[in-house]
């Protein structure tokens, strides 16, 4: 009724001022019977409330279209009315509806086909690396291990671009199963034990083999790995321990990865899980891309798990996944 009302007082107003004019012509021309013109007012009052009443009658689903939210997208398409501006209405709405069901199915296309061009082409990028693992492994001098390391390294490179992709369509790839967190850290221990070698990085690991919790395994694999990278990374060549904890606290179970490297300024904690930000760390070292922790986040958060991160310029950074619930097996 209010969009109605504003959207008509013009018209309410120029009728009122239509009316008077019409009286001041009549009293100047010397017509002074004050009943008959006021009768005639009236009579055009009403010839107009009876206009706005019959429009609002006539528009009112357009009306109430215009002022209620819509709930979802499909309701923009439902029928507004009969009469001729409605129907105009009714018939832009499903244009457009349609032309955006289009577009939205040409964009979904699109997606699948990136999607299924990288799966390809990481695949196809992997089978040279695996030749050359391979090979390499039958050797034992210092280049072959050289190699190898390079060959981790891409690798890594290769599962965050096909993760990447596959975050796009994160809700049909992804299955909830019963994990263990000690077997969770050892195998990001194993994948990356060249890396941890060659930075002259230690593993630790303190965690209860009984705890269990509900997640992806695939998914999370990948989260720790990105956290395990940039502990290694960030710790290089300085004799230390990343440290790996699995423990409960309260009714939450936490993984926590615990690096004594270089630590992250407190001016960049606010905005390490931004995309692409590599903060004062990333001048450092150039193989900082700034998607590590936002890929972290992005799946923990579709996955239903919280991230919290601590860091100390100097003292190193700890990364905590924590879990809203946990199962114990023996």
């Amino acid at each position: 009724m209010r969009l109605f009302l504003r959207e008509h007082l013009p018209l309410m107003i120029l009728q009122t001022v239509l009316l008077l004019m019409v009286l001041l012509v009549y009293w100047l021309d010397g017509y002074r019977n004050l009943r008959t013109g006021l009768y005639s007012v009236f009579l055009g009052i009403v010839c107009v409330i009876g206009y706005l009443i019959f429009r609002y009658v006539t528009h009112q689903s357009l009306y109430r279209r215009l002022t209620e939210p819509l709930n979802t997208l499909d309701d923009s398409i439902h029928g507004i009315g009969a009469a001729p501006l409605s129907e105009a209405v009714d018939t832009m709405l499903k244009a457009q509806y349609s032309h955006y069901q289009n577009e939205l199915k040409q964009a979904e296309k699109s997606r699948n086909d990136h999607l299924v061009f990288m799966n390809q082409w990481v695949h196809q990028m992997k089978t040279p690396l695996s030749v050359i693992r391979l090979t390499m492994e039958e050797e034992n001098d210092s280049r072959a291990a050289s190699v190898l390391e390079e060959t981790d390294r891409m690798e890594r490179g290769l599962e965050t671009v096909l993760y990447a992709a596959r975050l796009e369509t994160f809700d049909r790839d992804f299955q909830v199963g019963s994990i263990s967190l000690k077997v969770v850290a050892e195998q990001a221990i194993h994948d990356h034990k060249r890396y941890f070698i060659g930075s002259k990085v230690y593993p630790e690991l303190i965690a209860d083999a009984s705890l269990y919790v509900e997640s992806d395994e695939k998914w999370l694999g990948f989260m720790v790995g990105q956290l395990v990278t940039n502990a290694i990374k960030y710790s290089a060549d300085s004799h230390q321990k990343v440290t790996f904890k699995a423990y409960a606290r309260g009714s939450e179970a936490v993984l926590e990865i615990r690096d004594r490297g270089i630590g992250i300024p407190q001016a960049d904690l606010k905005r390490v899980f931004q995309p692409f930000f590599t903060g004062d760390n990333g001048r450092k070292f150039r193989e900082s891309t700034g998607m590590g922790l936002y890929f972290v986040r992005e799946i923990a958060a579709r996955l239903g798990h919280r991230i919290e991160l601590e860091s100390e310029v100097g003292f190193g950074t700890i990364v905590r996944i924590v879990f809203s619930s946990y199962l114990t097996k023996m």
